[in-house]
């Protein structure tokens, strides 16, 4: 989603492959089992909480470009935007169909109520928003749509205020932010850990949430400071095709997990090691196919069929070669 005359930013596409990674890791079990997916509270070493902020992120960001391309395009871009969530939503009503863990259906309700309205906003007015919802989400329940709807702000502002732009330039400011990030992800495990050994044996909600999104935050500063480093080449060869390809990966995901545990009847719900070692099968071949598919197509398949259904016409899916 970019506007027209603005090149494709690799280090969204890193954080979008990257996260769809752990995701899959966190959700497999849940998929094979036909649970739903865990949001609020954290589920063991492996936590959806540290894919699902860090994608919640990136959807306010790609609402946003996709709002300055529309704007750039149309006399209602507010219309176009409409079209991509009702679009959004009627995949993931399909989506649900196979497993009730879906998250576009919730992505596309709270764009809705949250995203498009905040289109008429200042963008002081959609920040100071976003700086309001993230800390009420984790003190009044630890997560959920209320926090979808922060990030989802949050993500929106940094488009507005041109922070994105400046995203693939700089390490300073990841590093400075990862370091912030650090210290207060440790002071809230010590304070959840001195919570759990004192007289009050509660749930820390509010710790154990705040301290994953503030993992969530590390993880992010520091993909985006590993960019600034020679491994920049390798990072972007792993995880910008399943990032260009997110929707279809996430969907065939799905798929191919129901298909091992149903079909082939793996115990993939049972054992944590098959568990991972299919998830690792899976993304191995969807990176091959992304990759395979993007040297003669300019977007994988699914997103190519919701970018058709945003602008209400069909657009270029094979690269031209000479």
């Amino acid at each position: 989603m970019t506007s027209p005359g603005r090149a494709r930013i690799a280090a969204l596409d890193v954080l979008r492959g990257f996260t769809l990674c752990e995701i899959l890791l966190a959700n497999i079990q849940l998929i094979a089992n036909d649970g739903t997916a865990v949001v609020t509270q954290p589920m063991g070493d492996w936590d959806p909480w540290l894919g699902l902020p860090i994608f919640s992120l990136l959807f306010g960001i790609g609402f946003s470009l996709l709002l300055d391309s529309a704007a750039n395009r149309v006399t209602r871009p507010w219309l176009v935007l409409l079209r991509r969530l009702v679009a959004l939503l009627a995949i993931g009503l399909v989506h649900m169909l196979l497993w009730p863990g879906d998250i576009l259906t919730k992505y596309a309700i709270v764009g809705m109520l949250v995203l498009l309205p905040s289109t008429w906003l200042p963008r002081w007015a959609v920040a100071g928003l976003a700086a309001a919802l993230v800390p009420a989400a984790l003190v009044f329940g630890g997560g959920g749509p209320l926090l979808i709807a922060g990030l989802f702000l949050l993500g929106s502002a940094l488009v507005r205020y041109g922070v994105i732009e400046q995203i693939d330039r700089s390490a300073r400011g990841p590093f400075l932010l990862g370091l912030v990030f650090a210290a207060g992800a440790v002071s809230a495990l010590w304070v959840q850990a001195n919570v759990r050994t004192g007289a009050d044996t509660a749930q820390p909600s509010f710790t154990s949430s705040l301290a994953d999104l503030l993992l969530a935050g590390v993880y992010v500063c520091a993909l985006l400071l590993l960019l600034r480093t020679p491994l920049r080449p390798a990072l972007r060869a792993v995880f910008v095709p399943l990032g260009r390809m997110a929707l279809t990966n996430y969907l065939t995901a799905t798929l191919l997990v129901l298909a091992a545990t149903h079909i082939l009847g793996l115990p993939i719900g049972r054992s944590l090691t098959a568990a991972y070692l299919v998830a690792g099968a899976i993304l191995t071949a969807q990176w091959l196919f992304a990759t395979l598919w993007l040297r003669r197509h300019r977007q994988g398949p699914m997103e190519w069929l919701w970018r058709w259904a945003t602008w209400g016409h069909r657009s270029v899916l094979r690269i031209r070669t000479n």
